[in-house]
């Protein structure tokens, strides 16, 4: 039996990096899969590629209309949602507080935290249909401790909060038997991962104990098992994926 038989996941920013490694995994384990994202042409080839277990939706996370929409084609498609990880996210600038516009910090909190807020209230009441779930947030180490040179406060405020609103939401919905945990990266060697740093992880690199960036599967291996009912003890719980670089 496969560690996800059963279970019928979302997935958000799943065209690519982290969000399809989760993807391919989570199909591979036996999931049916709602892939969400933007980028509309990643997410179809993805969806393709992973054949009659998933469906591609493209899908603004700052939107609740948009998210009720998803709900309702996950259930008609493959019925109750019993997984949701809320994968996607930007950097955003890399600007003091001071220099930062409003609009900026808007944005960027708008797709790393109300996005999150927004999955969750549209997704729980289907999980409750369903009488089981596992909510993954994604964060960042960022969202433990605000160095190593992060873009700006809004986006390490926006990973905080996603540490909040996970530990909230598994006192919650604890006796629903809905779990709620964040997931803490390092240093991923995924687009958004370079996007901040130089092509081969640069100046990343001297500060990771392990001394190389992480592989999105890397990731995928933590997601995965909270996700599942391995981890049916664990909630309301953050999980670092650093290679060391807090224990400095």
């Amino acid at each position: 039996m496969s560690r996800l038989d059963g279970k019928v996941a979302i997935i958000t920013g799943a065209a690519q990096g982290m969000g399809a490694s989760h993807a391919r995994r989570f199909v591979a384990e036996g999931a049916k899969v709602v892939l969400t994202d933007i980028n509309a042409d990643g997410g179809n080839a993805l969806a393709k590629e992973l054949g009659e277990s998933a469906l591609f939706i493209r899908h603004d996370v700052t939107s609740f209309d948009g998210w009720t929409d998803v709900v309702a084609q996950a259930e008609a498609k493959f019925g109750p949602v019993t997984i949701l990880v809320n994968n996607a996210g930007v950097l955003g600038p890399i600007a003091k507080t001071a220099d930062i516009s409003e609009a900026d910090y808007l944005k960027v909190c708008a797709i790393n935290q109300t996005a999150v807020f927004l999955g969750m209230k549209a997704v729980i009441p289907s999980m409750l249909k369903a009488k089981i779930g596992s909510i993954v947030n994604i964060s960042s180490i960022a969202g433990m401790a605000a160095n190593y040179g992060f873009p700006s406060v809004a986006y390490v405020g926006s990973k905080f909060a996603v540490r909040g609103m996970s530990k909230a939401t598994a006192i919650e919905y604890g006796p629903n038997n809905i779990r709620t945990n964040s997931v803490h990266p390092g240093f991923i060697n995924t687009p958004m991962m370079v996007e901040g740093t130089d092509e081969n992880g640069g100046e990343a690199l001297k500060q990771i104990p392990l001394g190389r960036l992480a592989e999105a599967s890397e990731v995928t291996n933590l997601v995965l098992f909270l996700a599942s009912d391995e981890a049916s003890y664990i909630t309301g719980t953050e999980h670092l994926v650093d290679a060391g670089m807090l224990a400095q």
